[in-house]
């Protein structure tokens, strides 16, 4: 029996999540070709689709689907992984992305760069804008993409040139969405600061604030700067 157009819709978008996005594509490039959702399902249900030829010479095996390490939550990973397939045609390099938890005090480590081929996480402090925390208790209060508010700001980043700067090597970033792309203009980047060193969390709890920068320490921002430069995929946001 054929089924609805959405319910072929979804039962694809398992297939992709359960035989990767290669599998899924290919059923679309089908549709593309002339056979309803409708159509494929049915084919696919019944077993009378004849399987997609592949060259004897060129095996594809499966991969299998990769476990993120727990340290991120999971609410904020599938935000993250939204953002990032809204804004996949714009990101260069999709092997390791940063994923920031605001939600977190700042004297933990909330700052992430997640390999997504094993699902592997390092794990960094990271400052946020004093106009977020204006009492400065060491949580992000607010965000804001305005010019002169000083906080950070929510959402999808690419990470763009290194430049030296007043605090030396460090990295800009671009935002890809209305409530942070103000960031280029409001010169958000990504630099290394005396106030986020661990050393500021022993004496005081917490760390310093930056003016809305992603400010690391300085042996956090050597990792950042070599494994997550210009191209890649930054998100920052904070749980309800």
């Amino acid at each position: 029996m054929a089924l609805p157009e959405a319910e072929g819709k979804a039962l694809i978008y398992s297939r992709r999540q359960l035989l990767g996005a290669g599998a899924a594509a290919g059923l679309i490039a089908t549709a593309a070709k002339g056979e309803t959702l409708a159509q494929i399902v049915s084919g696919l249900n019944d077993g009378k689709r004849a399987a997609m030829p592949r060259p004897a010479s060129a095996p594809v095996a499966a991969r299998p689907r990769v476990l993120v390490d727990p340290v991120i939550d999971p609410r904020l990973l599938a935000r993250a992984r939204a953002a990032f397939d809204a804004n996949r045609g714009r990101i260069r390099h999709t092997n390791l992305v940063g994923i920031t938890d605001f939600s977190r005090a700042s004297r933990e480590q909330r700052f992430f760069i997640l390999d997504t081929n094993t699902g592997k996480v390092s794990s960094h402090y990271v400052a946020h804008g004093r106009g977020s925390d204006p009492d400065h208790s060491g949580y992000l209060e607010r965000f804001s993409n305005a010019f002169g508010s000083n906080a950070s700001s929510a959402g999808a980043y690419i990470t763009g040139e290194y430049y030296n700067g007043k605090y030396g090597r460090s990295m800009k970033v671009k935002g890809l969405e209305p409530r942070n792309n103000n960031a280029e203009g409001r010169a958000i980047v990504v630099h290394s600061a005396w106030y986020a060193e661990p050393e500021v969390i022993r004496e005081h709890g917490k760390l310093g604030r930056s003016e809305g920068c992603f400010a690391l320490s300085h042996a956090s921002l050597q990792e950042v700067l070599r494994r997550l430069g210009p191209g890649h995929f930054l998100y920052a946001d904070k749980l309800a």
